[in-house]
């Protein structure tokens, strides 16, 4: 432990920590997905997928070890056992910092198939992680209005069959399919802007989750619903790093598929759509509920 140091000394540890296990694991990423792109048959990528989420598994146990050099953390958490490592996911969870992927990866990783977030079109050009992200196949989705959609609906479609090719890669071998239904991380402002009925969270976005199932809600062993609290306020990325997240709230619920809007078309039919926003609507009720509990606890 360096929790000694002055807070800027334990950043500057981490981050160089951070950069340097990049560095090591993201070339050998990217030489398996040179591989993939020469050989783009489905015998081929069976044998290199598994391969390529052994890297990335070896990156995250890399983070672990400098996050437990770095941090002195209370972790609380709760619903991670008996999680089976063979089998598919769909994982839900609020989202307030970046060091949410960092809670994510550390405390599911070897418990449940590797996590492949849907990210921000933008984010492909952060230096490093961009191209591990590509070679991973972590879809790049293009984030749109309300208003925007209304007035160019084709970039609804667009965005649904990039969705759609992701998860039929992600059916071919063990995944954990990640999303952040509010589609953005959380703040007071966005939070006044959106009027958002919920006291802790932002409105949910349904479209990827209901994508996502209608894809592969054949192959999806459950849905893991993930709640974070940071009692002590979120930290942004740079109080992370530097040692000031003090204590984790994490609570794992496991629930059922639901196969009825599963089986649906989301996309095409309105009562679908419908069942299945009633549906995540009242998910994000019960943890805005949890949330608030676990902060007063």
């Amino acid at each position: 432990m360096v929790n000694f140091l002055p807070p800027p000394l334990v950043g500057l540890l981490a981050f160089l920590l951070l950069t340097l296990n990049s560095l090591f694991w993201v070339p050998i990423l990217l030489l398996l997905a040179l591989f993939k792109l020469l050989l783009p048959w489905r015998a081929a990528r069976l044998r290199l997928d598994p391969l390529l989420v052994r890297v990335a598994e070896g990156w995250i146990a890399c983070n672990s070890g400098w996050m437990a050099l770095t941090q002195k953390t209370d972790w609380d958490v709760r619903g991670i056992d008996g999680l089976q490592r063979r089998g598919w996911y769909l994982v839900n969870c609020n989202h307030q910092t970046w060091a949410d992927i960092l809670v994510l990866q550390h405390l599911l990783s070897g418990r449940i198939p590797l996590l492949k977030f849907f990210l921000k079109q933008q984010l492909i050009w952060v230096p490093i992680m961009g191209l591990a992200w590509w070679a991973l196949d972590f879809p790049f989705m293009r984030r749109h209005g309300e208003e925007v959609l209304r007035a160019h609906p084709e970039l609804r479609a667009r965005d649904q069959e990039v969705t759609r090719i992701a998860c039929e890669k992600f059916s071919l071998i063990p995944t954990s399919v990640m999303n952040f239904c509010e589609g953005t991380r959380f703040t007071v402002a966005k939070h006044r802007q959106q009027n958002s009925p919920y006291r802790h969270l932002l409105k949910p976005k349904a479209g990827g989750i209901a994508l996502a199932l209608n894809v592969m809600g054949d192959k999806f062993h459950a849905i893991l619903d993930v709640t974070i609290v940071y009692p002590d306020g979120a930290p942004d990325f740079w109080q992370f790093l530097c040692g000031r997240m003090r204590r984790v709230r994490v609570r794992v619920q496991t629930l059922p598929v639901p196969q009825e809007l599963a089986d649906g078309d989301y996309a095409g039919d309105a009562a679908v759509r419908e069942a299945f926003q009633q549906w995540l609507q009242q998910v994000w009720r019960e943890k805005d509920a949890q949330i608030a509990c676990l902060l007063d606890a």
